[in-house]
């Protein structure tokens, strides 16, 4: 899977919102170049609101370990969930993983950084991780629309 083909997928989903910070639109540097997924039917930004999922490209503070720097690399990150992240890791969010390398392509696994809130990570999603990653997102995705039902008491698209 590519970058794009990710963001093609979930904006198709009913409410999600792609953000994509570069320069001049007041989002901080480091943001450039990674992709934000939001629940928003109205289709502008939610405030006070954490994406779904997200698309990053470099390294981060404190996650260098996934070696996003490396050319052609990206990493996909997903709140999926705690019946999900189980399901996926075999142990619940808080418990420490297994040692393993974060930097592995096409291969499921806790978020370096945060999966002890139930998020999952993919970096360069493959052939064996594509249905997966999909699913994922599909997941979040719907977690995302319940929790807006619930703070505004509306129902989603």
């Amino acid at each position: 899977m590519t970058m794009e083909e990710i963001i093609d997928f979930v904006k198709n989903l009913d409410g999600a919102l792609a953000v994509r910070p570069g320069p001049g639109d007041g989002s901080p540097e480091i943001s450039w170049g990674d992709t934000f997924f939001f629940y928003s039917p109205e289709g502008v930004m939610p405030e006070a609101t954490q994406p779904f999922a997200t698309i990053v490209t470099k390294n981060q503070p404190g996650d260098e370990r996934s070696r996003l720097d490396r050319p052609d690399t990206f990493r996909v990150n997903v709140a999926a969930g705690k019946e999900a992240f189980v399901h996926r890791t075999g142990h619940p969010p808080r418990e420490p993983a297994a040692d393993g390398d974060p930097g592995a392509a096409d291969s499921v696994m806790a978020h370096p950084v945060y999966g002890s809130l139930g998020w999952l990570a993919v970096v360069n999603p493959g052939a064996r991780t594509d249905g997966t990653v999909r699913d994922l997102l599909r997941t979040a995705h719907h977690l995302a629309r319940a929790r807006h039902q619930r703070r505004t008491g509306l129902p989603g698209t």
